[in-house]
């Protein structure tokens, strides 16, 4: 860190707090926090649906749901759409990645989710609906993540004392 201008002083300019808003830090401490939630819960609620899940897919759904929160939580800082040149406010921002994580999720893992909605639901439907859990999971993890740690580029920004 820089010292503070106009200051002989050989103290330098700290923020307040690590967790003072807006910041990067606390959005995706938080989007780490609810998608280990969402993990755990998944983890520990497989085998009463699917007894006979593979323990490697538990694990990984809970490491999955935690990095989606991480995701979901760096991606705060982009509130504003380059190459479409539109507002990207959090409740569409969020969403979007969430789905779009577990599309690729169900993409790469499609027999697997294919079981678990059979397992599941009883009946044999498309394994993409995964994309709308994640899309619903986003919107819940960027919503605590703004309103704990703000959003846009100020998130990224090293606050000096003036």
């Amino acid at each position: 860190m820089r010292k503070s201008k106009g200051s002989a002083s050989s103290e330098q300019s700290l923020p307040k707090s690590l967790y003072d808003k807006p910041s990067i830090i606390t959005r995706v401490a938080v989007g780490k926090a609810i998608g280990l939630l969402f993990g755990l819960l998944s983890f520990f609620m497989l085998p009463t649906v699917w007894p006979e899940a593979d323990p490697l897919l538990r694990w990984g759904i809970l490491f999955w749901y935690t990095t989606l929160g991480a995701v979901v939580g760096m991606f705060g800082v982009f509130n504003y759409h380059p190459v479409l040149m539109l507002p990207l406010p959090w409740w569409v921002r969020a969403p979007i990645i969430g789905g779009w994580m577990n599309f690729v999720l169900t993409f790469f893992a499609y027999d697997a989710m294919q079981d678990l909605i059979i397992a599941f639901l009883g009946k044999p439907l498309t394994p993409f609906l995964f994309v709308i859990e994640g899309a619903i999971i986003g919107l819940i993890i960027g919503g605590l993540a703004t309103w704990l740690g703000g959003e846009g580029r100020a998130t990224a920004e090293v606050i000096i004392d003036e």
